[in-house]
Formats: structure tokens, sequence, C-alpha cells
């Protein structure tokens, strides 16, 4: 049986991508989205909570995002999830979860108009080693 590391999240964006070049010219697109829930609470009043995800893109999936997106976008996204750890400037160990981006399609431009765009992550050398 195969496992697979898959996220599927429909959101806002929060930001216009933030780009980087890395030392070793590997392209990379940060940006956030927000999910959002409603419930009822014991006294029968909505509630709402947000969630913000961190998703990041690398080389042609940064490129595509840094084209595409721009905040206030409601995005359709799959990726793969990713946590890690890191030292701050203080020296304190912190831990990030992060959505690294496969595949999205922008569902709705701020300002009302629809437009559906697909956006596809050439296959890894991992994917084309799967048995199906």
């Amino acid at each position: 049986m195969s496992i697979r590391n898959k996220v599927q999240l429909v959101g806002n964006v929060g930001m216009n991508p933030e780009i980087k070049i890395l030392s070793n010219g590997s392209k990379l697109a940060r940006v956030s989205i927000a999910t959002n829930e409603r419930y009822k609470n014991k006294t029968g009043e909505w509630v709402e909570n947000t969630t913000w995800h961190n998703l990041i893109g690398w080389r042609d999936m940064a490129d595509r995002l840094e084209k595409s997106v721009n905040k206030g976008h409601m995005l359709l996204i799959e990726g793969k999830l990713i946590n890690r750890k890191y030292q701050d400037k203080d020296n304190v160990l912190r831990y990030m979860t992060e959505i690294e981006v496969r595949n999205f399609i922008v569902l709705d431009k701020k300002g009302g108009s629809v437009e559906k765009t697909a956006h596809y992550a050439k296959a890894s050398v991992e994917d084309d080693d799967l048995p199906f």
C-alpha cells in the first residue's frame, strides 16, 4: 500500500508572492492563504475560525505563482505538507508547517471576476516512480 502526503485547500490569498533567488540559483515563492470555517457554538451563535497557511513554490511553480497570484485572489491549491524546524535570531528553536504547492487554480480574482486558470507542476522524480 502506498501512503501519500497530499493537501488540498481553498482559501484567500493574504499577500502578493514573496520571491527569493537562493545562492544555488533556485527560485522560491512564498505566499499565504486564509481558510475559514463556520460553526455554531453551544449557545447557537455562529463562530468563524480563520486559519492561515504558508505556501511555498520552487522553480517553475515559483514563476507561476509570481505571475498569476495576487492578494485577494481565491485559490484552490494541491500540495505536500512539510514540517521543518529552525533557530531564530535569538537562538530559539522554532517549528513551521508549510505546503509545497504542486498545482493551483485561481478561482476568483479580487473584484469579483471569475477566471479559472490551472497551473500544474512538472512531475518530480518520485512521482514518476509510483507504480500506478
